[in-house]
């Protein structure tokens, strides 16, 4: 446990970071979600629009210090592929 104070507000804003973090990943986790059912219901236009809609979710994950860019990069190229092959 934390012995001085200074080490003791660390603590505390950590605390704080965490849980403002995990939010923003469930967020994050959400829309990717939406955009997965969109692809698995084959429905190409609803697809596109829960991608169009994770996309600035996502990237703010990398402003906000969440993820990496290369890991956003990897997940959006790879949910665009998936849509792109849906036959229409």
């Amino acid at each position: 446990m934390a012995q001085h104070k200074s080490a003791e507000k660390r603590a505390r804003q950590t605390e704080r970071r965490t849980a403002v973090n995990g939010a923003r990943i469930g967020r994050i986790r959400t829309f990717v979600k939406k955009v997965e059912l969109a692809i698995a219901s084959g429905d190409k236009a609803a697809a596109q629009a829960a991608f169009q809609a994770a996309q600035p979710e996502l990237q703010s994950g990398v402003t906000k210090g969440v993820l990496h860019k290369n890991t956003v990069s990897r997940k959006l190229s790879r949910l665009s592929a998936r849509i792109k092959s849906i036959s229409v």
